[in-house]
């Protein structure tokens, strides 16, 4: 506590100081004006009968000016920081203190006490003095952080002479935090070549920064253009590395408003820069209404998309928050950070699998959940191809019971994650994932749970996503492995694809398959080389990028609709809803989960494959799969064969078809 003492009260004696100066100040600058004024009346030599009247006119004014500065704020701002908009206020001010004082010296010595012209001259020389005192102190406190920037500060151009650059500009002048001498600005704008803004030349454009660099010895370039789409950041930063420069970007308005200082948030190029998306701003009243003091269950919490599902949704204060996954340590690791980032937040992580009916029937008795995000899920595409019933179980059967549980126990919304590869799928991952959609659509024809799916691509910095790896390759030196030149994918962050998945699930009303915006797809060959340029090295000189060929079950375009789903507006500009054609009946749904019960029971891929097929026309078994298949069929055991055509009844109980009771 006696720091904050300290401290506090240097900076009122500091404060204090500061007014008596700037007072002091203005009280000379003042006087000063009213001699001049009536000595330039006079040419020089004031007659004594206008002594008297020279000094109440003094003591008039500069009370009512006084009176008037307070009144105002005018000497609340630091004359370092002395605008257009403190010369406006100043003049206003010394304007109507002019007026009022002048009518207060008519009243008090009479209407030709003093020459009319005295007035007049007062009001302009006082301007002058009061504004030409502020601009000096500027000038010389501008000068010599120049000059000590200039000695000591890392030389610095600024690549953006927009608003954004200026206001750079502005605070490497004031913050020696920063340490640079900015020696010029760059802008891709031929137009604005040769200007000298804030005393600062743009000295070319960016095709120009490699000379630039070389002649003025710069060594680092902090790019201001927050608007930069991802191609133009990925032309910046291409440029930037040839020119042999370390290249940081200054943070948007909407980053500074979360109130950390410019020096702190002036980073480097992040990948995220070059999406070239802009920030999610999320309408929290719908989110809140849903969230708040309501009890919310997120399976799949410890992983990428699941544990930034919890982090987002603690923030609209749910009553109890349920992290419900498989994998402990994940878990460990997400219930640690919440008790960290929120300690209010009562969350209870709970291990189980969705695949087992007692786990789920265990955690939703005990809590009684009013939302479940079911973003638990297996997702790696080349993995499913060779654990293809581990895919089954696990996507399709982990989300219909843990569907039909949510049903049992009173639901009220269901949410789950899906994904770009369940859209005309070429994967194992992708077709389990669409059937996935089929049972939540199937069954909200039978509850009164509300079930939602949201579809999106790829996320960047998920586990095992493309991102970290190529960040490991780059790292260990190398080569940086693309399957093919022109494969493209959708991506977004891992903040944005959890808020935008809370604000669909705010305005769903079941049966709804809800598709993120996710901008222009990225080609994974420019993010190969994107990566190997923010690590500093040069793309096939420093890290070869090798292309492995494509694997099974990829496709080198990612859809994120079907052109029978008829795309619908909603309150939110990135999320559209799409409305499918009807899908499956209560018994169709059983039927289909009965046969696929069996041929997992079996592990028979054949008999699976055409189940995926004729229940997913669009679906295209990658040629691996399908070589599989044949040589399964040829060896497969006529007992399988036997097996596949049990009792119908131990094929309902084995598969937990019974009908659902009423909730409650």
């Amino acid at each position: 506590m006696p720091p904050v003492s300290i401290s506090a009260g240097n900076s009122v004696t500091v404060r204090f100081r500061w007014l008596v100066l700037a007072y002091s100040r203005d009280l000379i600058g003042l006087a000063i004006s009213i001699f001049l004024a009536f000595e330039l009346r006079f040419d020089g030599v004031l007659p004594p009968r206008f002594d008297h009247a020279l000094w109440i006119s003094l003591a008039v004014w500069l009370f009512v000016k006084l009176v008037v500065f307070r009144l105002c704020g005018v000497n609340r701002n630091l004359s370092q920081y002395t605008s257009f908009y403190e010369v406006q206020r100043v003049a206003l001010a010394n304007s109507a203190g002019s007026v009022l004082g002048a009518l207060t010296i008519f009243i008090v010595l009479g209407p030709w006490a003093v020459p009319r012209s005295v007035y007049l001259l007062e009001w302009i020389v006082s301007s002058f003095m009061l504004l030409a005192g502020r601009l000096a102190i500027r000038a010389a406190i501008t000068m010599k952080s120049s000059r000590r920037s200039g000695e000591d500060g890392t030389r610095t151009l600024i690549y953006g002479a927009g608003c954004a650059g200026l206001q750079l500009l502005f605070e490497t002048r004031q913050n020696h935090a920063l340490m640079c001498n900015v020696v010029g600005l760059v802008d891709d704008d031929p137009g604005k070549v040769g200007l000298i803004l804030d005393g600062k030349k743009v000295l070319g454009t960016g095709e120009d920064l490699k000379s630039l660099a070389r002649k003025l010895a710069i060594k680092q370039v902090f790019i201001a253009i927050p608007s930069a789409t991802g191609p133009q950041m990925a032309r910046i930063l291409k440029l930037a590395s040839s020119a042999g420069v370390e290249h940081k970007m200054v943070p948007s308005l909407g980053e500074l408003i979360i109130g950390k200082p410019l020096d702190g948030q002036i980073r480097k190029v992040s990948v995220e820069d070059l999406l070239g998306r802009q920030s999610v701003q999320l309408d929290v009243g719908p989110i809140q209404d849903r969230i708040q003091g309501k009890v919310v269950m997120v399976t799949g919490a410890g992983g990428s998309i699941g544990s930034e599902l919890c982090r987002q949704i603690a923030r609209f204060q749910p009553a109890i928050l349920v992290g419900f996954d498989q994998a402990e340590t994940p878990l460990f690791h997400i219930d640690r950070d919440l008790r960290k980032g929120f300690p209010g937040l009562a969350f209870c992580p709970e291990i189980g699998d969705v695949t087992d009916p007692d786990d789920l029937q265990r955690v939703m008795a005990e809590y009684r959940p009013t939302i479940v995000y079911h973003a638990a899920a297996y997702k790696h595409v080349p993995m499913m191809e060779k654990h293809v019933f581990c895919a089954v179980k696990n996507n399709v059967f982990g989300t219909w019971q843990t569907a039909r549980a949510a049903i049992r126990h009173g639901v009220e919304d269901f949410v789950m994650i899906s994904t770009d590869k369940a859209v005309r799928p070429t994967s194992v991952m992708g077709a389990t994932k669409r059937i996935a959609e089929l049972v939540i659509r199937s069954l909200q024809t039978e509850s009164d749970t509300r079930f939602v799916a949201v579809r999106f691509g790829n996320v960047l910095g998920s586990n095992g996503s493309v991102v970290p790896i190529f960040k490991e390759q780059i790292a260990s030196g190398g080569p940086v492995t693309v399957t093919h030149p022109e494969m493209r994918r959708y991506f977004m962050t891992i903040p944005e694809a959890a808020q935008l998945v809370l604000q669909s699930s705010s305005f769903g009303h079941g049966g709804d398959i809800f598709i993120l915006d996710m901008g222009e797809p990225v080609k994974i060959t420019d993010l190969a080389f994107n990566l190997i340029q923010l690590s500093g090295l040069k793309p096939n000189e420093d890290i070869r990028i090798h292309f492995t060929g494509l694997r099974p079950g990829e496709k080198l375009f990612e859809e994120l609709n079907l052109s029978s789903e008829l795309s619908l507006a909603t309150p939110h500009s990135k999320i559209r809803r799409y409305a499918s054609p009807a899908g499956l009946d209560g018994k169709q749904l059983r039927a289909l989960m009965r046969d696929i019960q069996q041929v997992v029971d079996s592990r028979n891929l054949p008999k699976l494959l055409r189940i995926l097929e004729q229940t997913i026309p669009d679906y295209t078994p990658s040629p691996l799969l399908n070589v599989a298949s044949a040589s399964a069929a040829q060896h497969l055991p006529r007992s399988v064969e036997i097996a596949a055509s049990h009792d119908a009844a131990d094929e309902a109980a084995s598969v937990n078809l019974s009908p659902i009771p009423e909730a409650g």
